[in-house]
């Protein structure tokens, strides 16, 4: 499917694999599109080879791409997309922000909450920009691994927007005959199904590292749906949302696929390395590791209730035995599921 917009300048803040990834899909469909990277001989590399070596190998990145390590060649642009990890938004957001194009559109694709104010990235970019920019901000997420799609492999997301015109707007912009954006209107619900999934996908990795199977992933992920669903009612998301893309779609990608980072460090932990031993080995951020301070936090200051989440706060941040944390969790006291 061939969209039919015009074609409109796009600024990309953050060149890891998703970044990338997502730059390239809008640079094939005709864009012309800038990607800034902090690292400055990343961007001279990505510049030589056209390949982004460090966090979406082997891939060959669209012409129409073009690379840079000044944030205004960036900012200044028709569409701003932010892709950074979610504990730095702000500080990258801050510091461009005076040089943010007044008309542009705006779309986070970055899954997380902020640890220092529990803050979901759409309050982040609403202390940040202007008031104006309301109406033109949309949040991008659903199941998708960056590798699949920048190897055009049919994939569908959601994006959420206060406003019906900036949802469709990103929806004409982004979609293509392999990557199909659906719509709605559901900005809380559509960032804590993203952010949360990844706390359940360490803790179905960490079930796969003790050698647990399929029974166990799929309860796994049953009830961690509910507390992702929990959190985000209390929060003021719409149920049904957690049953879609950015909801069960999301959750069970990350806890399935080999690709998943999360998973991976899960894994790693069940198998007993340390944590900061495994985080010290990899490129890119497994954003469920710090998402999990936050939401333990949010939920205890909403007062609801999330057991696994608590469990995987204990294994990660108190170094608790993942097995005795099972445990746990299944000799809790008996109880209704709808309860």
């Amino acid at each position: 499917m061939k969209s039919k917009c015009n074609m409109t300048s796009i600024g990309v803040i953050g060149a890891g694999s998703w970044g990338t990834s997502l730059a390239n899909l809008l640079a094939k469909k005709g864009h012309p599109v800038s990607l800034w990277a902090y690292e400055y001989d990343l961007v001279e590399r990505m510049q030589t080879t056209r390949i982004n070596d460090l966090y979406l190998p082997g891939i060959i990145l669209s012409d129409n791409l073009s690379f840079t390590a000044v944030v205004a060649d960036v900012t200044r642009l028709d569409v701003l997309l932010l892709v950074p990890p979610s504990q730095v938004m702000r500080r990258v957001l801050a510091s461009c922000v005076h040089t943010i194009h007044p008309e542009a559109l705006i779309i986070s694709a970055s899954k997380g909450i902020e640890n220092d104010t529990l803050a979901p990235m759409s309050t982040v970019l609403e202390e940040i920009l202007p008031p104006s920019f309301v109406l033109r901000t949309a949040f991008l997420s659903g199941p998708t691994f960056a590798r699949e799609v920048a190897l055009e492999q049919p994939s569908a997301v959601v994006v959420a927007a206060q406003s019906a015109e900036t949802a469709n707007r990103v929806q004409e912009i982004f979609s293509t005959d392999y990557f199909r954006v659906y719509t709605n209107n559901d900005i809380i619900g559509t960032e804590i199904g993203g952010a949360l999934k990844n706390i359940i996908a360490v803790a179905a990795g960490i079930c796969e590292g003790l050698g647990y199977g399929n029974n166990t992933r799929a309860a796994l992920i049953t009830r961690g749906l509910s507390e992702m669903k929990r959190i985000g009612q209390a929060l003021g998301a719409k149920p049904e949302t957690f049953s879609g893309l950015a909801g069960m779609g999301d959750l069970v990608l990350t806890c399935t696929g080999d690709l998943s980072r999360n998973r991976t460090v899960g894994v790693e932990i069940g198998k007993g390395r340390k944590l900061n031993d495994i985080l010290s080995h990899m490129n890119m951020v497994a954003e469920g590791v710090k998402t999990t301070l936050s939401a333990y936090q949010l939920a205890k200051k909403m007062n609801v209730e999330v057991p696994i989440i608590n469990q995987m706060y204990a294994v990660l941040y108190e170094e608790k035995d993942p097995r005795l944390a099972v445990n746990e969790l299944m000799a809790r006291e008996l109880k209704s599921e709808y309860l």
